[in-house]
């Protein structure tokens, strides 16, 4: 009777050996942008193998802002964005089947920025000086409400206008003192070109709470295959929590994979200014992991001051879930 057990578990053993395993899924992530060191995570994620074995193929794709690849998701062109979850709702608030699975940068990076040899610390330092500004983008948007909150008014600078790159080489041509910028992207790019640091004040620094990146996906996604966002936010979250232990060597898996990202040196400095923006001040939760309170917060102010639709107060709970996270509660 043992033997034939034995036959009988060797030749299922066989079979197992014999059946083809399962193909992982292949899984498009686009970036908000060209890489940059905040998306050193995914980087690293994907060359330890974190989504392999959660059975994903993970194709990472630069994208090119945060608005057209809200629209590549909304269009089940993509599977998953990394983007602006504001930006997100924008879209979201009049229909586009759009949610975010999980809010990763909860503190604002928002900015205004300039070389640190100016010596321009804080807001009062701004009076007298010329500030470049994108007329539209999220960061004008905002900045009415820094100035409001920091007692400052546009009649104390000066004030350029032009796109991105026309507002970048107007701080590094010396034709403004400042740009308003995100601490680990614009900073980042000045200092590339230039090799000169730069000094960020923080809007967050002045009680400007906001979210900013986050992993969103298409609502159809959601529903026809939960296990794959489930899967997909389990090895994103064990990518970011390895990263923040290891940021030079999640920059370093950025130009392993794309040799021309970046240069190391300013790519693991911009993830480093990236790490203390997954959490609020005191908060201890897992990555992504996002309160209603947070959220609440985002959408009042996005509705005052951000071109959110009035409506967005009503349909809070449409804009994101954390039902796919990693199991964890919230700590604040």
């Amino acid at each position: 009777m043992l033997k034939k057990i034995a036959l009988a578990c060797a030749c299922a053993l066989m079979l197992l050996a014999t059946m083809p395993a399962r193909a992982a899924d292949k899984v498009v992530l686009m970036l908000n942008w060209y890489v940059y060191g905040e998306h050193a995570p995914f980087y690293l994620g994907k060359e330890r193998g974190f989504f392999a074995a959660e059975g994903i193929d993970l194709d990472i794709q630069e994208g090119k802002g945060s608005g057209v690849v809200a629209q590549a998701v909304a269009a089940g062109s993509v599977p998953f964005g990394y983007i602006d979850v504001p930006t997100m709702m924008r879209l979201a608030v009049k229909g586009a089947p759009v949610i975010a699975t999980g809010v990763l940068v909860q503190v604002s990076p928002m900015s205004v920025m300039g070389f640190t040899d100016k010596n321009i610390r804080t807001p009062d330092q701004i009076k007298g000086k010329t500030v470049a500004v994108s007329p539209g983008d999220s960061l004008s948007q905002i900045w009415p409400l820094f100035l409001k909150k920091t007692g400052l008014k546009e009649s104390d600078f000066t004030t350029v206008s032009g796109d991105a790159t026309t507002k970048l080489n107007a701080v590094i041509n010396g034709r403004a003192d400042l740009l308003l910028g995100y601490v680990m992207d614009q900073s980042m790019k000045i200092k590339d070109a230039t090799g000169k640091s730069v000094t960020p004040i923080k809007f967050a620094d002045y009680g400007i709470d906001m979210v900013s990146s986050g992993i969103v996906t298409n609502t159809a996604v959601l529903k026809d295959n939960p296990d794959l966002v489930r899967r997909f936010m389990r090895a994103a979250t064990k990518s970011v929590e390895v990263a923040e232990k290891e940021p030079a060597a999640a920059a370093q898996s950025i130009l392993t994979a794309n040799p021309k990202g970046g240069k190391i040196d300013t790519l693991t400095e911009g993830f480093q200014l990236t790490i203390p923006l997954y959490r609020l001040p005191g908060a201890h939760n897992r990555p992504f992991l996002v309160t209603d309170k947070l959220m609440k917060e985002s959408v009042d102010l996005l509705v005052e001051y951000g071109g959110l639709e009035a409506a967005a107060k009503d349909k809070l709970s449409s804009f994101y879930t954390n039902a796919y996270l990693p199991d964890q509660a919230p700590t604040n």
